[in-house]
């Protein structure tokens, strides 16, 4: 980068590689860190190794954990309602539904979504692992809770063929209109969503 010396246009680049962050915004991070204290940008570093060297995925659910704790706490914990998988794309999306605290079952993360245009297949995620899980009977339901987008709803579709001859009942998590939305807003497929998965209306 014209004007810049080499080890912040470095960290200017290395910021605009992640997910959503822009050229300005990669700036932004950069200069936030000059400005701050040797420790700040120590312990900024610390944290960065330390995610790839002390977290590991599960050997059931395929979710992050820390080094040594295989299982994971969702998987170990008895509690938990072994007989129903909620499947997931991203560890991300686990966090969201235990929000909720609506689920209290098991999980399975696939780690991404089918999309054949960017190569990523069946091959590319875990989902020999959830088959294992489901092959030797004692999973009641799976829900299959990947994204409402083309490939969540391919991913999920896959799923459902691949699965229904091991479990019982395969499910879809509804979609619809969000709290608070307003319906001139929401896209078609949301509107038909909707419609589709409406219910009685408690009249108490």
């Amino acid at each position: 980068m014209a004007g810049l010396i080499a080890p912040v246009a470095r960290l200017i680049e290395e910021f605009n590689r992640l997910p959503g962050v822009g050229p300005k915004t990669a700036q932004r991070l950069t200069y936030h860190i000059l400005r701050g204290s040797p420790e700040t940008a120590k312990d900024l570093a610390a944290a960065l190794v330390a995610v790839k060297e002390e977290v590991a995925y599960c050997s059931i659910c395929c979710n992050i954990t820390e080094v040594g704790n295989d299982p994971c706490s969702t998987c170990s914990d008895e509690r938990r309602d072994a007989t129903r998988i909620c499947v997931v794309e991203e560890a991300l999306d686990v966090l969201a539904i235990e929000r909720t605290g609506e689920f209290h079952g098991r999980y399975h993360v696939l780690h991404g979504a089918l999309s054949p245009m960017d190569g990523i297949g069946p091959d590319k995620l875990r989902i020999a692992e959830l088959l294992a899980r489901t092959r030797d009977g004692g999973v009641e339901e799976v829900i299959l809770a990947t994204n409402p987008n083309l490939e969540g709803e391919a991913t999920a579709m896959y799923l459902a063929d691949m699965l229904g001859s091991s479990v019982p009942t395969v499910t879809r998590i509804a979609r619809g209109l969000p709290v608070g939305g307003d319906l001139e807003y929401a896209d078609d497929v949301t509107l038909i969503r909707s419609f589709q998965g409406r219910r009685p209306v408690d009249r108490g």
